[in-house]
Parts: structure tokens; C-alpha cells; sequence
């Protein structure tokens, strides 16, 4: 069955139509929850939380993609809960325009493959990857996790993070980037065409 037809029966009090729903989105709320707040428990809360939300608030929903409705419920819920613990931010990351998009110098902007994602498959430089991502300010990490990781297009994260699409790409390749140079730590760890391809840049 579609998406949009369990969302359809959950919506008229089908409880088991939303527990599908449930198990077909709730792995990647929670690997969003736990790479934002980097705590297990936390994030396991989270989700629980989301879906709680999700529910009560089903009838609100207005279609499009649940993925990124449900996820946006967990994103405002893992920033609540940095706010209450103070560990998010509250000065604004870079420059705006006059529509409200964060500008980023156009060198970092340029190169959109700046994250070497065919290395994943190399488990100890995967295990470097997360940890440079867990160094990420929450705001870079969020877009990085959202694309990169699960996979989102531009405008499902957009939704998330309801921010227009200029401060995504922006957000996106600044923490590509700053994996990137993270990553110079662990250059041995790439593979040889990668480091052949970015010899340069490395020396």
C-alpha cells in the first residue's frame, strides 16, 4: 500500500494503517534524532515523541511527503531539547540576504561532492566520517545528516528545516566542506582514487 493511502486511513482512525506508517519511517527519525543530539536515550525519546505528535496532529497534515512532515516533528523536537539544555547556538551562522538565505563565500559553494560518500563502504573510515560529523555545529550537521546521510532530496529537507533552499545548499556546503578537511586526518584511510583526485588540495 502507498504512503499517501496509509496516511489516508490513519487519518479516518485506522491505528493500524498509522503503525505502518510508523515502522517505514521510524529507523531514520531516530538515526536523525541520534546524530543531531548525539545521545541515544535522548533520541529514543525523541522518536517515541514524534510519532506520539505525529498522530495527535495527523489531521493537520496536508499532504506531500510524510517522511519529511514526521521528520520536521523530530527536528523541532531535538531543538526544543538542545534549547533546554543549551547546547544550540543562538547566533545566527552566516550572513543573509535580503530573502533571508544565508550566504556562504562562493568557493565553498562550488563544489557540491566536497563528502567522498563512495568511502562509507570502508568501515574504519565510515567510523571517521561520523565522528567528524558529530563535530558539526547542530545546524550544519542537520543538513549533512538529511541529504547526505538519509538520503533527502533538496526539497524534502528544505521542508525539515524550513529554510529556503539557498541556506540549505549553503548549510550542505559548509559542512562538506569542514568533513572535508576533517577527513585530513584520516587520508590514509581513503581509497587511492580519492586521494589521487584530491592530491592537491591535500598537499
Amino acid at each position: 500500500m502507498e504512503e499517501q493511502e496509509l496516511v489516508q486511513l490513519a487519518r479516518l482512525g485506522d491505528t493500524s494503517a498509522f503503525n505502518r506508517l510508523v515502522l517505514a519511517n521510524q529507523h531514520q527519525v531516530y538515526n536523525l534524532a541520534v546524530r543531531i543530539l548525539l545521545d541515544d536515550k535522548l533520541a529514543e525519546d525523541i522518536t517515541q515523541e514524534t510519532f506520539l505528535t505525529a498522530f495527535q496532529a495527523l489531521s493537520g497534515f496536508r499532504g506531500g511527503s510524510f517522511r519529511a512532515w514526521v521528520s520536521r516533528i523530530a527536528a523541532n523536537r531535538c531543538f526544543d531539547e538542545l534549547r533546554r539544555h543549551k547546547r544550540h547556538p543562538e547566533q545566527a551562522l552566516e550572513t543573509t540576504n535580503s530573502e533571508g538565505e544565508e550566504m556562504e563565500d562562493p568557493a565553498v559553494l562550488k563544489d557540491e561532492n566536497n563528502l567522498p560518500e563512495k568511502t562509507m563502504e570502508n568501515a574504519e573510515l565510515e567510523n571517521a566520517i561520523l565522528k567528524c560529523i558529530e563535530e558539526l555545529d547542530t545546524d550544519f550537521r542537520m543538513a549533512l545528516v538529511l541529504v547526505d546521510v538519509q538520503g533527502f532530496n533538496y526539497q524534502e529537507a528544505c521542508q525539515v528545516i524550513r529554510k529556503p533552499m539557498g541556506t540549505l545548499k549553503s548549510r550542505l556546503a559548509r559542512a562538506r566542506l569542514e568533513i572535508q578537511a576533517c577527513l585530513q586526518g584520516a587520508w590514509e584511510l581513503l581509497p587511492e582514487e580519492y586521494r589521487l583526485k584530491n592530491n592537491s588540495s591535500h598537499e
